[in-house]
């Protein structure tokens, strides 16, 4: 006897900054690597990166606000909305608690670690942002989505360094 499962409907766009422009140099073998413009590389292995390019978080979060997250969260918000308006998904009350989020990170919010490290060793704990936790901690990414959609069902965030 075999059971039949209710059907489900799964929504996978491809997520990231300028997918069609992503997708077209990868057509042509184009590399995004190259040399890294987001930080001062002097005295580093490693120069080059595929960095995200021309990004502005103000064009996906109030400017208030930017300064509570990480990159790695803007990011997943620009990432996030762009998939959402490319499929099409209104996230309604019906169908709320029955929308997930799951996102995953190397690491979270490296660069606000590297920034309240630097504000503690010149200032001391008092310079400490009292976002310096809900702007670097992996789950956020997912948190701040959920928030964003009204998205009720599980939210996951995946840490498992490099594999990630």
């Amino acid at each position: 006897m075999s059971a039949s499962l209710p059907a489900v409907r799964f929504v996978i766009c491809g997520v990231g900054h300028n997918t069609p422009d992503t997708w077209a140099a990868l057509q042509t073998g184009k590399s995004g690597v190259a040399p890294i413009t987001h930080f001062e590389t002097t005295g580093f292995a490693c120069t080059i990166a595929a960095e995200v390019k021309g990004f502005d978080p103000l064009n996906f979060i109030e400017k208030k606000e930017i300064k509570k997250m990480g990159r790695f969260i803007h990011l997943a918000l620009a990432a996030t909305d762009e998939a959402m308006k490319m499929c099409g998904l209104q996230v309604t009350e019906d169908i709320a608690t029955r929308v997930g989020v799951h996102i995953g990170s190397g690491i979270g919010g490296f660069d606000v670690i590297e920034r309240e490290h630097t504000n503690l060793m010149q200032g001391g704990p008092r310079k400490i942002s009292p976002f310096f936790i809900p702007a670097s901690i992996v789950n956020l990414a997912a948190g701040h989505v959920s928030i964003r959609y009204n998205a009720k069902g599980p939210n996951e965030a995946t840490c498992t360094a490099c594999t990630t």
